[in-house]
């Protein structure tokens, strides 16, 4: 069996103790104002979120990053992560990717220093212990780069230093990246809405057929060419920020 798609599973699964599900990215604002009201006009927020911004900006800087861990490129990655942290159009977002970047670095660094499991043998519980305690490694055993290096790293930064640390495929990386905000923005709206559990596999299904081609085309896009204007998505989330009601942080 593919270990690197265990990892990716992984990574992308909602047990991930990164505090995702506590977001909704605006989308709850939306609820509120009656712009999202129903199926229908959930799948049509999302997947404009989806498309124009999330797959067209911020899958592209996490390929990128990818590439610059692979390549050791300390400059790069520490150019890449300022840019996205500034490139959060509110408040609410800066700190939501500040606090899950920094809850993914302490959640890998615990597991680093976790070589056993209770009552068994030796042996790694994720990977083994050097490589997440001190970072990537060159093929003779040297440290390449470490995470510990950025204090405050963004969430695509410490998602992509485990995603190439466990040598999984820049795109199936894109793709599963894509798939854990798809799979939080549909639960956001399940509750926020609400919708059914029905409603919410058929946006699942459907918005997921996007994904392997919008993975295709991040992994395959240049810097320059990265873009996420959404005015509407910018002044939902600011919006959001003084919503008197609300059950999301963003």
């Amino acid at each position: 069996m593919n270990l690197a798609l265990i990892r990716l599973l992984h990574l992308a699964s909602p047990t991930l103790p990164v505090g995702a599900y506590t977001y909704s990215q605006g989308l709850e604002w939306t609820v509120e104002s009656g712009a999202i009201h129903n199926e229908a006009s959930a799948r049509q927020w999302i997947g404009d979120c989806l498309s124009y911004s999330l797959a067209s900006f911020e899958a592209v800087y996490l390929a990128h990053m990818l590439a610059a861990w692979r390549d050791c490129d300390t400059a790069q990655l520490a150019e890449l992560d300022a840019d996205f942290i500034a490139s959060r159009e509110t408040a609410e977002l800066r700190a939501e990717t500040l606090q899950m970047g920094h809850s993914l670095a302490r959640l890998l660094r615990d597991l680093s220093l976790s070589s056993r499991h209770p009552g068994e043998g030796r042996g790694p519980v994720l990977a083994p212990a050097q490589t997440l305690d001190t970072g990537l490694r060159r093929y003779d055993g040297t440290p390449k780069q470490n995470l510990a290096a950025f204090p405050q790293p963004s969430f695509p930064l410490a998602w992509s230093f485990a995603a190439a640390n466990w040598n999984i495929e820049p795109e199936d990386a894109i793709v599963g990246y894509l798939w854990a905000w798809l799979e939080n923005q549909v639960m956001a709206a399940l509750k926020a809405v609400p919708l059914g559990q029905t409603a919410g596999q058929r946006l699942l299904l459907t918005l997921g057929e996007r994904l392997p081609e919008l993975a295709r085309q991040a992994a395959a896009t240049p810097l320059t060419q990265a873009h996420n204007f959404l005015p509407a998505f910018a002044l939902a989330s600011s919006l959001h920020e003084t919503q008197y009601t609300r059950i999301f942080r963003s």
